[in-house]
């Protein structure tokens, strides 16, 4: 009787977890990737070090990437550009199926720019054919007539120029770990955003609503993002910059924070 009690706990121990898709669970566990992504990056199974793999590339100009142990006890990429550098995690030859996907990353920075006036940086970045517009979904700006720091969506490089809708309603937060989240939709060529999980509806752009010149704003068929940061003017305040990235997601669906 014991063994037979046994035997069917067991098995409905079985079914109840093969009931949970993988992705699901996955998607609420932090540090953790799963085949369903289209791209994912927890930095678990990297040497502690300078960032090196064979899953994504590194674009850095006077700045570093470094995989290190955070207070936590897991494993982060920790940022570091001095002045206008950049340092960036890139994904080469993505894919989304309809163009269509979601991103996530985890972030803390240390301090943000409060030189020279409008000193504008970017986080994530998305590039790829049919449109030359780079799409810049997480970046922001330093306003002097604020005065403030604010997150923004931008993009520069095609018709409608260079441009970050930055918003008083998403004010920068310093030495806090935050999760974003991004959407590109190539419906209404709509970038959308979420910061620890509660949409900012200033915080996007569309076909006909954007920051940029009166012209269309069209979605390019998007085969890399990048992710990190870069600040575009010289003589910055502070004259460094130090942020960590954690569990960095692109999916089809929206993974939560």
């Amino acid at each position: 009787m014991r063994s037979l009690l046994a035997g069917l706990t067991a098995l409905v121990i079985g079914v109840t977890a093969g009931s949970v898709p993988s992705d699901v669970a996955g998607a609420n566990h932090r540090g953790s990737c799963t085949r369903h992504l289209l791209f994912c990056e927890d930095f678990e199974r990297l040497p502690p070090g300078g960032a090196s793999t064979l899953d994504w590339g590194i674009d850095t100009r006077n700045g570093t990437l470094t995989v290190e142990r955070a207070r936590r006890g897991n494993q982060v990429l920790h940022v570091h550009t001095v002045d206008n550098g950049r340092a960036f995690l890139r994904v080469d030859d993505f894919a989304a199926p309809g163009n269509r996907f979601y991103g996530r990353m985890r972030l803390r920075v240390d301090a943000f720019p409060t030189g020279p006036d409008w000193a504008h940086f970017t986080l994530v970045e998305a590039t790829g054919t049919g449109s030359s517009e780079i799409v810049r979904p997480i970046g922001g700006q330093y306003a002097p007539t604020v005065p403030g720091i604010f997150w923004g969506v931008g993009a520069d490089g095609g018709p409608t120029g260079d441009w970050t809708n930055w918003r008083e309603s998403a004010p920068v937060v310093e030495d806090t770990w935050q999760c974003f989240e991004w959407h590109l939709d190539p419906a209404d060529n709509r970038v959308a955003v979420w910061i620890d999980g509660v949409a900012n509806p200033e915080l996007t752009a569309s076909t006909t609503e954007h920051g940029g010149n009166d012209v269309p704003f069209v979605l390019p068929e998007v085969n890399t993002v990048k992710i990190g940061w870069q600040l575009y003017q010289g003589g910055t305040t502070p004259g460094e910059f130090d942020l960590w990235i954690d569990d960095i997601a692109l999916s089809t669906r929206r993974l939560g924070c």
